[in-house]
Order: C-alpha cells, then structure tokens, then sequence
C-alpha cells in the first residue's frame, strides 16, 4: 500500500485489519516494558507511548543510573531502542508472529543489559494470547502502519492546541496500547464514583485508577468508523449528556464519535474536530457544573 501524500490521509479500517491487530500486540509489549521501569504516576500516565517525528516511542525510562528509550520507526520500520550510554539495538518491522517480535525484542534489551519483568498477556482485548505463544498475529502492511502513523501525527497536533486551552489538570496527549487509542483527559478536580470496570483481560482496579476522578476524556482510535473514529465521552456520565450531544452520541458506546472520514473530507479538517471536541467537552463541564469545583 503506498503513502497517501495528503494532509490528512485516508486509510481504511478493513483494509489494514490484519495488520492493525499485530501492530496493537507490538505496542503492548514496548508499553509494558516502559511499565516495568518508569516510576508510577496517576491514572497510569507512566504507561504510555506518544507520536514522534517518525513513529510512536516512549520518553526517557529510567534504569540504574541511565535510561533508554523505544521508538517505533515507521519510516524506516525499525524498533529502535537506545541507551544513555550510547549503545543501541534494532528489531526489524516486517511480517512476522508477535511471538518472534516478542523473542527479538526481549533479545535486543538483554544484549543492553535490560531484564524486564513483564505481564507477558495483552490487555483489553478478548483473545488475549501470552506473546511468547502468538503465531496468530503476523501481518506488518508498511504502507498502512505508516498512514496510521500519520493519522495520528494530525490527531496529536489539534488535541495538543485543543489541550494547551485548559488550566485545570489534563493528561499529556498519549497513546494508551490497551485500547490501541490517541487519549487526552481533563480533570475537573472531584472525585469520581468507582469504575464498575468490565474491559477484557483488565483488572477492575485498573479502571479505578483511570477513573478515580470525574473527567471528560477525548482521542482517536482505528475504529468506529471505516477509518477510525474520534471520541469523547465523560465519566461520570451527567444526566442530559446524550441529549446535549445528540448530533454525535453513540448509545451503544455511551460515547461521543466523529469518524475520521468526516474530519478528512471536511473543507477545514482542524475546524471540524476542534468543534467537536469543544462541544462535547462544553457539555459535559456545563452539566456537572465545573465551575462549582474551580475547573476552568
């Protein structure tokens, strides 16, 4: 598949699935091993992965006295993982089952001295095959991954300027590899009632964390629509949110959703989305009164 060269790129959910599906498993495991280093922060920020100028990688991790980094290249379709003393290993992005993906990575650490302790099973996802075990997922289309990547470069700038307009506590913009998903959280201070939890292959006290405070969260993900979808919903949930957001609620998500394809035909792709993230966030600040906690 080759590149579309447009500012915002096309790309068809059906058309990358197979694929989609092998990439989401790769990134769980490079998710994981930032995990296994990075000091704790709230709602599980330390856990992320973030768009880079060539792909999708971790920030600094921390490990004795050094820190390495991860950086998916889809430019040149490489994982690259270096350190701060200047070493460095590459694994190589082509078809493959995630278990040799696993095997080369976990190889590549250990020649730089890094022995993660992982959970090696995926999360949030039905069919949660331990990577070690998973022949199944084996597709890498390079065209694809890097019009995804793309995807989400456009996606990362507009919640970035969207984001840079709260000043109360937000999220960074991220990439969580649970739900394969763009997020970025706004927080309007109180406390949250606890999450029922109920995603796949996820402890309930995973979703407690995520959700310990009343939030209205926004993002992107390949999904929801023939080429992906944004999102926005909040939890909890205010009485009179699906009316208020009638134009985009989802009742069997309980979400907000514009598809990518609208954003991308609109005639101004930036105003599109940022009417609808504005929107939804409006709702939900405005129903369960923000301001009464000091939100701005």
């Amino acid at each position: 598949m080759e590149p579309n060269t447009g500012d915002w790129p096309r790309l068809r959910v059906a058309d990358w699935s197979a694929t989609r599906d092998t990439l989401h498993m790769w990134t769980q495991i490079v998710g994981k091993i930032r995990m296994a280093y990075a000091p704790v922060v709230n709602h599980w920020w330390h856990v992320t992965l973030y768009p880079s100028a060539r792909g999708l990688g971790t920030p600094g991790i921390p490990y004795g006295n050094g820190v390495f980094d991860m950086e998916f290249d889809f430019v040149d379709h490489r994982l690259r993982i270096r350190t701060s003393d200047g070493d460095s290993r590459e694994v190589v992005l082509e078809p493959k089952p995630v278990a040799v993906f696993y095997r080369e990575t976990l190889d590549a650490l250990a020649d730089l001295g890094l022995r993660p302790a992982i959970h090696p099973v995926p999360n949030e996802v039905e069919l949660a095959i331990p990577f070690a075990e998973d022949q199944r997922h084996r597709s890498y289309d390079s065209g694809a991954v890097r019009l995804f990547w793309r995807q989400l470069s456009q996606a990362d700038r507009v919640l970035n300027r969207f984001r840079s307009e709260f000043v109360g506590k937000a999220s960074p913009v991220h990439f969580f590899w649970g739900a394969m998903d763009l997020a970025y959280t706004r927080f309007s201070g109180r406390t949250a009632p606890r999450h029922p939890g109920g995603a796949p292959n996820c402890p309930p006290w995973v979703m407690h964390e995520g959700y310990s405070h009343e939030l209205a969260s926004f993002g992107f993900w390949p999904g929801g629509g023939e080429e992906g979808a944004f999102y926005a919903y909040a939890y909890p949930e205010p009485p009179g949110y699906p009316e208020r957001t009638a134009e985009f609620y989802d009742k069997t998500l309980r979400e907000c959703v514009l598809p990518y394809e609208v954003v991308a035909a609109s005639a101004d792709p930036d105003a599109t989305l940022t009417a609808f993230l504005e929107s939804t966030f409006a709702a939900a600040a405005d129903l369960a009164d923000w301001k009464s906690a000091g939100a701005n």
